[in-house]
């Protein structure tokens, strides 16, 4: 491998420390679920749904939105071996949005009616969607038809998140739109077979 410069760094240790965050983040999404001890006997299917469905949904969605920033951050990683100190940095911003995602999920999950609360979430999705498009801006050096893969979520985000100041309830349906983004980088793919 060729001797790193002095203000260079090797991308393979930010992707370490990126697969701990994300693993972690992804742990503590489900921290915030009810345990069995907020049921005083044995539950029905009515008590469960009570208490789980709203945890769930927003459980899962966090859950996938992780799970699909992971993978955006590994192909990213993966196309820049060396990163500049601005990269680096840049790249611990995007891992900062990862790790407050359990306390915006936990937050929503419970207060989901909340158009404060949700406009919160949304924004923090957006930041989230903003720093990837960022990172992937920088990484292929301008427009390029891959970064709409990393655009389009931002662009679902944005008014999911003026969605849920007016109509929290109906915000998480917007905001499942941004996996089109995976649609997109499926199936538009350029001439040379590359994707992002």
């Amino acid at each position: 491998m060729t001797e790193l410069k002095s203000d260079q760094f090797e991308m393979r240790r930010l992707e370490s420390l990126s697969n701990t965050i994300f693993g972690v983040a992804m742990t503590l999404l489900a921290y915030d679920l009810p345990r069995a001890a907020v049921f005083t006997s044995a539950p029905d299917w009515n008590d469960l749904a009570r208490v789980y469905s709203g945890k769930l949904a927003g459980l899962a969605l966090s859950f996938i939105i992780a799970g699909v920033f992971w993978i955006s951050h590994h192909r990213r990683l993966a196309r820049q071996p060396v990163g500049s100190r601005g990269a680096v940095i840049l790249n611990l911003f995007f891992l900062l949005s990862i790790v407050l995602l359990p306390v915006t999920n936990g937050l929503y999950t419970n207060y989901a009616t909340s158009s404060a609360v949700a406009v919160l979430y949304g924004l923090h999705l957006t930041a989230i969607a903003g720093l990837n498009a960022w990172l992937w801006w920088r990484i292929l050096g301008g427009w390029r038809h891959e970064i709409m893969a990393s655009l389009f979520p931002l662009l679902v985000f944005i008014p999911g998140t003026v969605v849920a100041a007016f109509a929290p309830q109906v915000a998480p349906f917007v905001w499942f739109i941004a996996f089109g983004g995976l649609l997109i980088q499926r199936f538009y793919v350029g001439p040379t077979g590359t994707d992002n």
